[in-house]
């Protein structure tokens, strides 16, 4: 039953811990603190596909994902959705609010069933005046996420389209926490149509050259959502 209310955002995990211990910028609070952060947190729900916010909205708070996924993305001016970014468990977008209220340059969606907790400025101020160095933790977050958005126009700038696919898997490699090794599987978050908005390429295009990459031996399918890859270096030598 306990594991249920964290998974229905009661805030303790079976162990008594706070889920909001799993987020970075909070994860070296203390136990006062982050009973705060979530005295103050609004839950909410989005099914697949549903818009979470859009471009020009108020950024005054951060939306932590609590389970599911949420896609960051814009659209190219010949009208295409780019993905910038995919938030998974325990990721959060918005950071830059709780320094400076402004609006947000970027659409986010749910990818799947997804409950996010929300914490307003308005009462991360607070936070922040008892725990200063968690200013530090957010601006970590942020030079984070710039390195990914770097890698993704260097990508996005290479012809080569198995480079960036290459590069993608690893993405998702990384993400999943698991140890990059020989028959190491990828849960993938995005489908194929998804993973060509991501990397700048059609849906056709992708499927053609995974499955060139399975006819090589570098990679095996195991369903629609999952990946195996087979030959870690072959992998690596693409990037």
């Amino acid at each position: 039953m306990g594991c249920e209310a964290c998974v229905k955002c009661n805030h303790k995990s079976c162990s008594g811990e706070y889920c909001a211990k799993k987020v970075t910028i909070f994860s070296e609070l203390s136990d006062q603190l982050l009973g705060e952060i979530v005295d103050n947190i609004e839950r909410k729900h989005y099914s697949k596909g549903d818009l979470v916010f859009k471009i020009g909205d108020i950024s005054d708070r951060v939306y932590i994902v609590n389970s599911g996924r949420m896609k960051i993305f814009n659209y190219t001016r010949e009208g295409k959705e780019q993905i910038l970014y995919i938030l998974n468990e325990g990721d959060f977008i918005g950071e830059l609010s709780l320094l400076k209220i402004s609006n947000f340059e970027f659409n986010g969606a749910a990818l799947e069933d997804t409950s996010l907790c929300t914490v307003s400025k308005h009462h991360f101020d607070s936070i922040i005046k008892k725990n200063p160095t968690i200013t530090l933790k957010i601006l970590e977050a942020l030079h984070d996420r710039l390195i990914k958005l770097e890698t993704l126009v260097q990508n996005l700038n290479t012809k080569d389209i198995e480079t960036r696919i290459a590069s993608m898997l690893m993405g998702f490699l990384k993400e999943s926490g698991r140890e990059p090794k020989n028959g190491v599987m990828i849960d993938l978050p995005l489908n194929r149509e998804e993973m060509g908005s991501f990397i700048g390429t059609t849906r056709e295009t992708i499927s053609r050259k995974l499955v060139a990459m399975q006819d090589e031996g570098i990679l095996e399918f195991e369903g629609n959502k999952k990946i195996i890859i087979k030959d870690l270096l072959s992998l690596e030598l693409l990037i």
